[in-house]
């Protein structure tokens, strides 16, 4: 663990330089354990519960319609915008893509600093999904922020200066960090990603002031079958352990990254955190078809001081589909059956809404909060899904909803207190789940024992229209107590963005196709929209200064979602991200976003490959479709359809094999692939530019099967 900090006389100066500029030095976890139910906005979730409610009401539902334009930045970034700011004595701490931090007066959209961590380029193959970051944590004068190549930095608050650095990864493995920190008891705390690549999840925390581990966290086993130090080493042996059989995750790692949600009960002492998916998918490679293998998709209950286990719900044992539980978790009192009970609440990807004892980790109750079909419910007794027993694709295909993308993924969901409801960003997209039969560890590429040849498009109409009518995104209004829903609000596409609610009997929502909205909390029905030029992913957030509410919300369409299913989404181009806030009679005026210059198709008739299509067809939905689309229909990420290498052998091998790109994301893939299959690959996306253009039904399926 490596630890750098600045020199004592030069801290000193910065400090004394900055001494007029706002300060932060009484954040604490007092003061963010009030901005539950104050108008501010201190953690990634507005306080330690992570309602995402503010009971800020100068914007309401009998005004929303004036609410109008106060202030924008422009970000230099064209990736997924994911971060929700935060604003502390009149300053506004954000992030955007490759782990850039910015800060802003609160009032006038001045910028008063930047960040740049100076993350590698090539560091962007690791990233599963996007370059992107959710944002920042504050804490006694610093602002803390992981990045993409996993470190975890401490800035001067004031002024933006790199106080502390610490490696929280280790850097020969295709670990990540995009989720954003939090601070419990002077400690910091961060996961990781990185899970699809084969790795070990671990969450550690920090010393808020000087970067020292305090302690880590496994959450899978050893694969050696070693004692690792730990805090978590009594409940290996205890417990743990014993879940896993033989298999690849000896290699891989077994995944089980705790790569987003996180929340604190002050008055229990016990912080949450969910844990990913396992590595391989498959549970009959990872672990021979044996054991639950926890803590993978687990909401887990840890001591702050030392790391120490206290309980685990898993929601999905024997994970096999990507089944995240790293989905938002929300912390509530709610009346159940006339009795006031401490709740947890999640709605992570494996479809069902969990209400679950925080004290103790046991279920009150779950139920689907969107169409499934991999298990018919939960069992009250034991807590574990009613699994379709077809959905163990062992032996077969099995076209399953939800696909990997889940239910619900990263995008915030928000408890209104007031309502009694819960509004959750769904998304409904199958996927279509075989064995890989021939299975074979590749280190730092993805590594999933699921055969993703069978996701490559149908190609007849009917199929693919089909495919397309299953696709879509809503906003659900659900009932936490008696587990259904009260109103639906239906998205034209299934990537959308995190929720705000507000006393003001408001629902905040940003959408894919550019749009950023605001529903009557009761009943769903819209009230106010923008056109923001670009898709919203992020979600909002609301605070007051001198008086009046600002609400902001991070812009730039991107993420899983975008990069995995382009062509299910509105086709533009990549765009900058922007920082939009709001407030009642708002005045200003975002200028509109220029026209990128198109990449003209390419004129491939005199164009040919010595290369076999059939097998490129196979090399390319094994290891390009993730970023490059299915049948190679993206357009996110360079379209190969229109890229001027695809034209040249020698240009697709300099870059595909040779590494030109390498510090713009696009590694060598020569350690996965011979420079044959990489002609072949190129054979076959030339076939697939010569086809004529797919009909609108069939352009809203393509890349989502």
């Amino acid at each position: 663990m490596k630890i750098i900090h600045l020199g004592a006389a030069v801290a000193v100066a910065l400090a004394l330089a900055a001494c007029q500029k706002p300060q932060t030095a009484n954040i604490d976890g007092e003061r963010i354990a009030a901005a539950d139910a104050n108008a501010e906005w201190l953690s990634y979730g507005k306080g330690y519960s992570e309602q995402r409610f503010s009971p800020l009401d100068q914007v309401n539902a009998g005004n929303v319609g004036q609410l109008g334009l106060a202030w924008y930045a422009d970000f230099d970034t064209d990736r997924g915008q994911e971060a929700t700011p935060l604003v502390v004595d009149g300053v506004l701490y954000t992030t955007t893509t490759w782990s850039k931090v910015f800060a802003f007066d609160a009032k006038t959209g001045k910028q008063l600093w930047k960040f740049d961590p100076k993350v590698e380029g090539a560091k962007g193959f690791n990233a599963c999904c996007d370059v992107v970051n959710r944002g920042v944590a504050l804490w006694k004068g610093k602002v803390y922020v992981g990045t993409i190549d996993g470190r975890l930095i401490a800035l001067d608050a004031k002024t933006g200066q790199q106080v502390w650095s610490v490696q929280t990864t280790d850097t020969s493995k295709p670990y990540t960090i995009t989720g954003a920190p939090r601070v419990v008891k002077d400690k910091v705390l961060i996961g990781n990603g990185g899970a699809e690549y084969g790795v070990r999840g671990y969450i550690t925390a920090y010393d808020a002031a000087t970067g020292k581990q305090a302690w880590r966290f496994y959450t899978v086993p050893n694969p050696k079958g070693a004692p690792d130090g730990a805090a978590s080493d009594k409940v290996m042996a205890e417990t743990v352990n014993a879940t896993w059989s033989d298999g690849a995750w000896k290699q891989t790692g077994g995944g089980g990254t705790a790569w987003d949600s996180m929340a604190y009960d002050p008055e229990l002492d016990l912080v949450y955190f969910g844990i990913g998916n396992g590595n391989p998918w498959n549970h009959k490679v990872r672990s021979g078809g044996k054991g639950d293998n926890l803590f993978l998709s687990s909401i887990l209950a840890l001591k702050p001081d030392t790391g120490e286990y206290v309980w685990h719900y898993q929601t999905t044992p024997g994970e096999s589909w990507d089944y995240t539980a790293t989905q938002h978790i929300i912390l509530a009192d709610l009346n159940i059956g006339g009795q006031p009970r401490k709740v947890l609440m999640q709605a992570p990807k494996n479809g069902f809404f969990y209400v679950i004892d925080r004290a103790n980790g046991r279920l009150i109750s779950a139920k689907p909060y969107t169409n499934i079909t991999w298990a018919t419910g939960v069992d009250p007794k034991t807590g574990r899904p009613i699994e379709n027993p077809a959905a163990r694709y062992e032996k077969t295909v099995t076209l399953q909803v939800p696909g990997p993308l889940g239910a619900h993924n990263w995008q915030p969901m928000a408890f209104n207190p007031k309502t009694g409801l819960v509004y959750i960003p769904t998304n409904v997209t199958p996927f279509a789940y075989t064995d890989e039969r021939a299975f074979n560890y590749k280190a730092g590429a993805w590594n999933l024992g699921v055969d993703f040849l069978v996701n490559a498009l149908p190609t007849d109409a009917a199929t693919m229209k089909a495919v397309a009518s299953m696709i879509k995104g809503q906003l659900v209004a659900w009932d936490p107590v008696n587990q259904k829903p009260v109103w639906t609000v239906d998205h034209p596409y299934f990537w959308n963005a995190g929720v705000l609610s507000t006393g003001g009997n408001l629902v905040f929502q940003g959408a894919a196709h550019g749009e950023f909205s605001a529903y009557d909390a009761a009943n769903g029905k819209k009230l106010w929209s923008y056109k923001t030029g670009n898709g919203v992913i992020a979600a909002p957030m609301t605070y007051e200064l001198d008086g009046e509410q600002y609400v902001a919300v991070m812009v730039g369409v991107g993420g899983a979602g975008q990069l995995s299913a382009p062509a299910s989404m509105p086709q533009r181009p990549r765009l900058p991200g922007r920082l939009l806030v709001f407030k009642l009679g708002g005045k200003a005026t975002a200028p509109a976003y220029p026209a990128p210059a198109e990449q003209p198709p390419l004129d491939l008739a005199n164009v040919s490959s010595t290369g076999d299509v059939q097998r490129g067809f196979a090399v390319f939905h094994q290891n390009c479709q993730v970023c490059h689309g299915a049948n190679a229909t993206g357009a996110w990420l360079p379209d190969l359809k229109r890229s001027p290498i695809t034209a040249s052998a020698e240009s697709w091998k300099a870059v595909v094999i040779d590494g030109a790109n390498a510090t713009r994301g696009m590694p060598s893939f020569a350690r996965y692939i011979s420079p044959q299959d990489a002609e072949a690959v190129r054979a076959y996306v030339i076939s697939e530019a010569k086809k004529p253009a797919a009909t609108p039904e069939v352009q809203g399926a393509r890349g989502s099967f």
